[in-house]
């Protein structure tokens, strides 16, 4: 009997070596193009910020280990007892029904493992929430299906801009246009320099992800929710609503621009100019909804 098992086995030690592989993989590989999906990547995205570097440490060389540790653990437990155990090769069962060692061991362990794990995660939740003196405070509004983005006047802003999916029909690929990610107004931001977020909604929660910043926060009307970043590199950084928010939901993307100081300056100059007029215009119209 046992010589017949010894195939099945080793296939079983095959396969668990293949799936180990696999995840390892899978945690250590990041997608190649910074901001945006990679077709057919593995792993955790690129990230930009000092918080993502740490998020993917953290997944990568703590908890990817545990959990392939415990699933490969219990994956040879099951096939050992599977083997030892069946009816032909121990036809009298033992009457055991308790072990107190073995409780013990089996409840002190998953303890002392969260423990370790919860250490360096409350450290890096901590980093997450406890928002810096930022250089650049921006308002989110989530919208069905638009964002909407406000800069204060005290900060070189005072103007506001939505920001809409752009028509494939409007797509120039040679420029780096992305379906289903770029979008028509980007929002610019300094590089190097602390960027807080202040996320609300005006119909429905959405949620506010941009994975290269490692940011995602929801937006709950009549909530004000705040969240940071700091990105180390320029760039065109995109996200989407994680939210399921309606019909047009899969239409729904966010696109963040990393420039540099100086270009974040120039801008500021000309997007007041641009969005001035926008923002006069909205305000006509809502001045005559009032009045009607």
């Amino acid at each position: 009997m046992l010589i017949g098992r010894r195939p099945i086995l080793r296939r079983a030690a095959l396969t668990a070596g293949a799936v180990s592989t696999l995840l390892l993989l899978a945690g250590a590989a990041t997608a190649e193009v910074l901001g945006q999906p990679t077709p057919g990547g593995l792993g955790l995205p690129a990230t930009v910020t000092e918080v993502g570097a740490e998020t993917q440490f953290f997944y990568n060389v703590v908890l990817l280990p545990i959990i392939s540790f415990i699933g490969l653990f219990v994956l040879g437990l099951l096939i050992y007892v599977c083997w030892r155990f069946n009816e032909h090769a121990n036809p009298v069962p033992s009457k055991l029904t308790h072990h107190t060692g073995l409780e013990i061991v089996w409840t002190l362990v998953p303890v002392l493992i969260l423990v370790f794990i919860a250490i360096p995660s409350f450290r890096l939740l901590a980093h997450q929430v406890e928002i810096p003196e930022p250089k650049v405070t921006i308002k989110v509004t989530g919208n069905q299906w638009y964002w909407s983005y406000a800069y204060p006047e005290d900060q070189g802003g005072g103007f506001s801009f939505d920001q809409f999916l752009k028509p494939e029909a409007e797509l120039k690929p040679e420029n780096g246009d992305v379906r289903l990610l770029s979008v028509d107004n980007e929002a610019v931001v300094p590089v190097g320099e602390v960027v807080k977020l202040q996320v609300i909604a005006s119909d429905v929660i959405h949620s506010y992800t941009i994975p290269a910043f490692t940011i995602r926060i929801d937006a709950v009307p009549g909530r004000l929710n705040e969240t940071w970043f700091k990105a180390e590199k320029e760039g065109l950084f995109y996200g989407q609503c994680s939210k399921i928010c309606g019909k047009d939901h899969a239409f729904m993307p966010a696109a963040i621009r990393v420039v540099s100081k100086e270009k974040y300056a120039e801008w500021l100059v000309e997007a007041k100019k641009k969005f001035a007029k926008a923002d006069d215009g909205r305000m006509r119209v809502a001045d005559e909804r009032d009045a009607r």
